[in-house]
């Protein structure tokens, strides 16, 4: 087991790995932005490291400085949390070349699933089903249309190394496909210095299933149930609950196997989430993430297992110390995200935190880095805290999350607390009928956002 590990990242997630670390004996090590001097990660970890100015390019980012922090401060392995480096197949490769772990996958696994064509090849290989579309990127508009009336619209152009969102056009007929073709890879070259794209139908009103998936590197792999994540703004989750209220038992011991085994035939070694859209008792690949997800609690809620403890665990050469069979399902879990952004345009709000309360009780678990006086900087994501519940069934975990967040207090800066409010109200969250779209329709109808 590792003696000392070093976090390459910062607020709650930073927050996370360092009490897992605390509970397991190792002493942890946090880096830090100038910006971030008074953060709580670097309050709460054994020893920090500045890292840069507030910058993430000149901080967060930087590999040479994250690598000489870990020969500073001796630690052996590296955690990145989520987001940052943690997708960075060429940092992983850098923490191996300097006899560092990376408590991750392997820089094979991580290039392998960055590349979205790669990765449907890969996962048709593997038997996990995907949705019908081109055979590798498009390279005209030309192909684009032949490929259209191929598989029927609408269809989805999509870039191959897009994310969050971008570099994803929808092109309801053919007359649509030049704009968004050609929509599409700008911003995929814009944002990724990558403009291939490649063409999926469009599902008209799916639900977004992810299944967690475990690996140790030895060919073992279980799943861990699925998480619905279809209330969405832009592509980006606000609210995610396990387990997912449109999946049966049988659907979910069907879909669940699959992926375990196509990860045990890979080799795949600590957290992924293997991402599908749901649409009439069908599942249909999109993408995998190659890490730790930020709605990881909600498993946790219903599994009762430490992810992060694992992840260090089969890092350091350790077996998993679960097997499927003895991976049981208890209760329901919901997780909210709260951001300081400012409603209903969802701008980012900075500032100081003049007052913070958390919300406790049964079943409550409240992720974040926030404490009274915390001036959040404008440099990093909005995302500021995580509003996790556990209940007996579904009914009880929404009533718990609807107390709970009559408990939680952030004042000094707006935040999209009052969002989950109103949404509470909302007779479709309440019986789960909800797909990817309703929430923008719901906003659009509510607050004037679409």
């Amino acid at each position: 087991m590792f003696k000392k590990i070093l976090i390459a990242n910062r607020g709650e997630i930073a927050l996370r790995v360092i009490r897992a670390a605390r509970e397991m004996g190792i002493v942890s090590v946090a880096v830090h932005s100038t910006a971030d001097s008074d953060a709580m990660h670097v309050r709460m970890a054994d020893e920090s490291v500045c890292i840069g100015p507030p910058s993430s390019q000149q901080s967060y980012l930087s590999i040479p400085s994250i690598i000489a922090a870990c020969e500073i401060t001796g630690a052996e392995a590296i955690h990145p949390g989520y987001g940052f480096l943690s997708e960075n197949a060429g940092f992983v490769q850098i923490i191996e070349d300097h006899g560092l772990t990376f408590i991750g996958p392997t820089a094979a696994h991580i290039r392998i699933m960055g590349d979205k064509i790669t990765a449907k090849d890969t996962m048709k290989e593997l038997g996990v089903p995907c949705v019908p579309g081109s055979d590798g990127g498009v390279p005209t508009v030309e192909d684009a249309k032949r490929i259209g009336e191929e598989i029927g619209y609408p269809v989805i152009i999509k870039a191959t190394a897009g994310g969050g969102g971008k570099g994803m056009k929808v092109a309801q007929t053919a007359a649509d496909m030049e704009r968004a073709f050609m929509t599409a890879r700008a911003e995929g070259k814009s944002n990724f210095g990558n403009d291939e794209v490649y063409i999926e139908k469009y599902l008209t009103t799916p639900r977004h299933i992810e299944i967690q998936v475990f690996g140790d590197g030895k060919g073992r792999a279980v799943h861990l149930g699925e998480r619905d994540c279809s209330l969405q703004r832009r592509h980006q989750k606000v609210f995610e609950e396990a387990p997912g209220p449109s999946i049966t038992e049988s659907e979910r011991a069907r879909i669940g196997k699959v992926c375990a085994d196509a990860m045990a035939n890979i080799n795949y070694i600590g957290a992924g989430t293997i991402e599908f859209l749901y649409e009439n008792g069908e599942f249909y690949f999109i993408e995998m993430n190659t890490r730790l997800q930020v709605e990881h609690p909600v498993t946790e809620g219903i599994f009762g297992v430490d992810l992060v403890r694992e992840q260090i665990r089969v890092a350091s050469g350790m077996d998993m110390s679960f097997t499927q069979e003895n991976l049981k399902i208890n209760g329901h879990a919901i997780e909210v995200r709260i951001n300081a952004e400012k409603l209903p345009n969802f701008s980012p709000c900075p500032g100081k935190i003049t007052q913070y309360h958390a919300p406790g009780g049964l079943g409550v678990r409240m992720d974040s880095a926030l404490y009274d006086g915390y001036s959040i900087p404008p440099y990093y994501d909005s995302l500021i805290g995580k509003l996790i519940v556990h209940g007996r069934d579904r009914p009880e975990a929404l009533a718990r999350l609807k107390r709970a967040l009559g408990e939680l207090i952030v004042d000094g800066v707006d935040t999209t607390i009052p969002l989950f409010h109103a949404l509470l109200e909302e007779k479709d969250v309440l019986t789960g009928d909800y797909n990817i779209h309703w929430l923008e329709h719901w906003l659009e109808t509510n607050l004037g956002d679409a």
